[in-house]
C-alpha cells in the first residue's frame, strides 16, 4: 500500500503541474482494462452557476486477489487548494483511499451503481462554490481491472439565459481574444501586400513566403476562434477543430523554415543553401510533423490516456529541440559575415549585416523564450480566472515577432542595412578593427 499512497501522490502532483485547463468540450472515453490508481479526466474552471454531469456505463471491475470493494472506487472533483491537505493524508495512513477525503467533492462511487459493480450511471452535480476542479476517478482497489464508457460534461450557466458555456472560466474569453487576432493579422497582410507591390524591384522569394506565413497564421487563428465558439456553445467544435490543426501545421512549418532561411540568409546573401543549412531543415520539418502530432494527441484525446504524460515529454522534447536547431544557421551567418569583414573591402556593408543578423538572432531568442517559458508561468501561476492571460500574452508576442522579423528583412529600395555612404563606410571600418582587437 505504500507503493500504492507514492503513485498516487505523484500522479496528483503531476497533473497539477504540468496539466493546462482543458478546453472541457463533451468527451466519450472508453476506459478498458485499466489498473491505474487515478486517471485525470478533466481541469475545468467553475463559476457559482458550475455543473458536472458524469455518465458511465459497461461497467466491469475484475481482480485477481479478492472481490473489489465497489465503495473504494469512484468519481471525484479535487481543487488547488486542497492538494496539499489530500497528499498529507495519502503519506499519514498508506492504507487511506482518496475517495474517504474530506477534502475532495466526491461524485459517486461504484456503490451507488445498482446492482454494483456492473451497471449504468448518470447524474449532474452543481459546482457551487467557484474555482478550478479537476475530475478524477480513483480506483483503490489493488490489482483490479476496470472497464466502463465514460461521458463527461463540464460546464458554467448564464444565471439569466441559463444557457451553458462549456469552456473554462477563464477561457471564456479566447473567442472573441482569436478573432480579435485574427483581423489584425489580416490588416497586417494587406500591409505586407502593399509593401510588396510598391517596391517589386525588391522582393525575393523570402517575401513570399513571409506573406505565407501570415496568410496560415490568420488562418490558424479563425479556426482557432470558431472553435473554441463552438465549443463554448455546443461543447464539440463541428469539425473547426480539424482544419485548426492543418493550419497550424502550416503555420509552424512556414515560420521554422522562413526562420531557418532568413538566419542563413537564403535570397538576401545568397540564392542556395549550404549542405548543412539543407541538414537543419530536413531535420526541423519532420521534427515539426512529430510535434503537431503529440500536440493534436494531446488536444484530442486528454490526459486520461495512459500514453499522455509520454505524448506531452516527446512534444516538449521535439519543440525544444527544434528551437535550439533554428538557431545554427543564424550563428553560422553571424561567424560567416565576422569573417568576411576582416578581408571584403566593403566594411560597411559587411558590418551591417553582422549588425543586422545580430539583432535578428536576439529577437529569434526573446520570441522563443517568452513564448517557451514565460507564457508557461503564466499559466502555471495565473489565477484560474485568468487563464485567457496567457493565450494573449502568447499572441502579442508573437504579433511583436511578426513584425520585428518582417520590418527588419523588409522590401525597401534604400534598406538602410545595405546602403551606406563613404562616412558610414569609414567609421565601420575603424568599428571592425575595434572589433577584431577585442576578439
Amino acid at each position: 500500500m505504500r507503493i500504492l499512497t507514492k503513485i498516487l501522490t505523484g500522479v496528483i502532483l503531476f497533473f497539477f503541474l504540468f496539466t493546462s485547463p482543458s478546453t472541457a468540450e463533451i468527451k466519450s472515453l472508453k476506459i478498458r482494462s485499466d489498473n491505474r490508481p487515478m486517471i485525470l479526466f478533466e481541469k475545468f474552471g467553475f463559476t457559482h452557476y458550475g455543473f458536472a454531469s458524469v455518465a458511465i456505463s459497461g461497467v466491469s471491475v475484475t481482480s485477481t486477489l479478492s472481490q473489489p470493494d465497489p465503495s473504494r472506487l469512484g468519481f471525484f472533483l479535487l481543487s488547488e487548494e486542497s492538494l496539499i491537505q489530500v497528499l498529507l493524508e495519502l503519506q499519514q495512513n498508506p492504507n487511506f483511499c482518496v475517495v474517504d477525503s474530506q477534502f475532495v467533492k466526491l461524485l459517486f462511487t461504484f456503490r451507488d451503481l445498482s446492482p454494483p459493480p456492473q451497471s449504468a450511471f448518470n447524474r449532474t452535480y452543481p459546482v457551487t462554490h467557484p474555482n478550478e476542479y479537476s475530475l478524477f476517478f480513483a480506483n483503490c482497489n489493488p490489482q483490479s481491472l476496470v472497464t466502463m464508457d465514460v461521458r463527461t460534461e463540464l460546464y458554467n450557466t448564464n444565471k439569466n439565459t441559463n444557457q451553458k458555456d462549456y469552456l473554462p472560466a477563464g477561457m471564456t474569453q479566447l473567442p472573441s481574444l482569436y478573432f480579435t487576432f485574427s483581423v489584425v493579422y489580416i490588416c497586417f497582410l494587406v500591409g505586407w501586400i502593399y509593401l510588396c507591390v510598391k517596391n517589386k524591384m525588391s522582393v525575393h522569394r523570402i517575401h513570399l513566403l513571409m506573406g505565407g506565413l501570415v496568410v496560415m497564421k490568420g488562418l490558424n487563428l479563425i479556426c482557432a476562434a470558431e472553435d473554441k465558439h463552438y465549443v463554448k456553445v455546443t461543447g464539440t467544435p463541428h469539425g473547426w477543430d480539424v482544419l485548426f490543426y492543418i493550419f497550424q501545421f502550416i503555420r509552424v512549418v512556414l515560420l521554422f523554415t522562413v526562420i531557418v532561411l532568413i538566419g542563413t540568409g537564403w535570397s538576401f546573401l545568397k540564392p542556395f543553401l549550404q549542405e548543412k543549412e539543407k541538414k537543419v531543415l530536413m531535420i526541423v520539418i519532420p521534427l515539426q510533423v512529430l510535434a503537431n502530432v503529440a500536440s493534436i494527441v494531446i488536444g484530442e484525446t486528454g490526459p486520461f490516456i495512459k500514453d499522455w504524460v509520454t505524448w506531452n515529454q516527446v512534444f516538449l522534447l521535439v519543440d525544444i529541440i527544434c528551437c535550439c536547431a533554428i538557431i545554427f544557421p543564424i550563428v553560422w551567418s553571424i561567424r560567416s559575415l565576422r569573417e568576411t569583414s576582416k578581408t571584403d573591402g566593403k566594411a560597411a556593408r559587411n558590418l551591417a549585416k553582422l549588425t543586422l543578423f545580430r539583432q535578428f538572432y536576439i529577437v529569434v531568442i526573446g520570441y522563443l523564450y517568452f513564448t517557451r517559458i514565460v507564457v508557461f508561468a503564466l499559466k502555471t501561476i495565473a489565477a484560474y480566472k485568468y487563464q485567457w492571460v496567457a493565450s494573449a500574452a502568447e499572441e502579442i508576442a508573437s504579433l511583436v515577432f511578426y513584425l520585428v522579423m518582417f520590418y527588419m528583412f523588409r522590401p525597401v529600395e534604400k534598406n538602410e542595412y545595405f546602403v551606406l555612404d563613404d562616412e558610414d563606410e569609414e567609421a565601420a571600418e575603424m568599428a571592425l578593427r575595434d572589433e577584431e582587437f577585442e576578439l
